[in-house]
């Protein structure tokens, strides 16, 4: 008996000593606002932070008071909104208001056809970023690593 709560003491202090080394892993929701089918951007962009370690949630089509609720029951770091439906002035407010409502301190990010005129206004209301079609994908993980890493949400 004695020998069983030994293990189960030293399987915690290995636990919380690996926790102290091992950094939190940057967590993302991916989503994609309405309808929007165009799927080969999100899911490029969902596998490249993968790869560079972050934890993806691919949260699929979702109204912005989904994901405003999936950014805060996940607890994220980064809200990614992939958007090629040219709604992106409607859902994008509207999303950002309910993160902001529901208290979601998290990186909000916006990905797809946007135009250029559009970007600034976005900005304004607290999206961080907006990458268009050709950015590189190492722009859009060295963005997340650095702005996250520094607290800047």
């Amino acid at each position: 008996m004695a020998h069983a709560d030994w293990d189960i003491k030293t399987r915690i202090k290995r636990q919380e000593a690996r926790s102290k080394i091992v950094p939190k892993r940057i967590k993302v929701l991916m989503t994609k606002p309405g309808i929007d089918g165009h799927w080969r951007g999100a899911i490029v962009v969902s596998t490249a932070l993968r790869d560079a370690g972050m934890e993806i949630i691919f949260a699929g089509n979702q109204t912005p008071s989904e994901i405003a609720e999936s950014a805060l029951q996940e607890d994220v770091d980064v809200v990614g909104i992939s958007i090629l439906s040219a709604g992106h002035m409607r859902l994008v407010p509207e999303t950002v208001r309910l993160l902001k409502e529901k208290g979601v301190n998290a990186l909000v990010l916006v990905g797809g056809t946007i135009p250029q005129e559009d970007i600034p206004q976005l900005k304004a209301i607290g999206v961080h970023e907006v990458f268009v079609p050709g950015t590189r994908l190492d722009d859009i993980v060295h963005f997340i690593q650095q702005k996250v890493g520094k607290g800047a949400c």
